[in-house]
């Protein structure tokens, strides 16, 4: 099996790996918009059907094509996957389900 990633490749071009996770990031937090407000897992974080477990596996794929077409750069998932929960954190398209187990809460 062959070494695709161009992280892996070529680890000391820092410019280019930076530019692109921002770039992934961006694209993230785009998509997001095209999505009514997107409830987080709640009791059960492993329901492979649940909405926001199935918008991540679309849009991982998605990332990983853009990145290619893009930029002629193979993401690694980890990349992918930073980029992709840094998008959630900075993104408000995104609510909780209260309480989601975890019973010292603040303010209750």
């Amino acid at each position: 099996m062959a070494i695709r990633y161009n992280l892996w490749i070529d680890p000391d071009n820092v410019a280019q790996h930076r530019a692109v996770e921002a770039d992934l990031e961006h694209y993230f937090v785009e998509r997001f918009a095209d999505y009514p407000h997107i409830r987080l897992f709640g009791a059960d974080p492993y329901d492979y059907d649940a909405p926001f477990n199935r918008l991540y596996d679309v849009l991982m794929a998605r990332a990983a094509e853009y990145c290619e077409r893009t930029w002629c750069y193979v993401a690694s998932p980890e990349q992918l996957n930073r980029c992709f929960f840094r998008a959630v954190g900075r993104s408000n398209k995104f609510v909780r389900d209260q309480p989601d187990g975890d019973t010292h809460q603040s303010g209750a």
